[in-house]
């Protein structure tokens, strides 16, 4: 009976009950984590996303990129037009932390867009992210390095050259 009286004095404006800017898709898109795995450290990515990126940094919330590579990506996103003043830098330790500083800062309302460079996330982190995503308030991508098995290839290679140096001892 409340429940009646209260649906019956309820305003009737049509006005009252829309939105025209569409808050079910502007929803949708700040609080969706999209992962893209990358061949080129995330440059292609991060160029396909620079218009949109700049258009958010004029809102004056955070952009916040955490450990990216060096692909060039202060001049990509200066030249799409970026606030330079509103991206926000974080270079995590490990993975763990990646993970959690972009937890942080999706949640934090303080950010409009969230990028984080990690390698390929295991199920676990992607369970992670998906119970993330229902209380995000920004736009996030994670960008995964396809190319991550070279980098330790070439490192554990490189190591291997270096362990032989024993093979170069000086003679007497």
């Amino acid at each position: 009976m409340v429940m009646k009286n209260m649906i019956g004095n309820s305003p009737r404006h049509p006005g009252l009950w829309t939105n025209p800017l569409n808050q079910a898709s502007i929803e949708q898109e700040c609080g969706s984590i999209t992962t893209v795995t990358s061949y080129t450290q995330g440059r292609v990515e991060l160029k396909q996303v620079s218009n949109q990126l700049a258009t958010l940094s004029h809102q004056g919330q955070w952009i916040v990129l955490i450990s990216p590579p060096n692909i060039g990506y202060k001049q990509m996103l200066a030249e799409a037009g970026v606030r330079m003043d509103r991206v926000l830098l974080v270079h995590a330790k490990d993975e763990i932390e990646t993970l959690w500083a972009m937890e942080k800062a999706l949640i934090s309302g303080t950010s409009s867009a969230v990028i984080c460079w990690t390698q390929a996330l295991d199920s676990r982190d992607n369970r992670r992210l998906k119970l993330v995503e229902k209380s995000a308030r920004a736009l996030g991508i994670v960008i995964e390095d396809a190319n991550n098995h070279l980098h330790s290839k070439a490192h554990t290679q490189r190591d291997t050259h270096f362990s032989q140096a024993s093979l170069f001892g000086s003679l007497h």
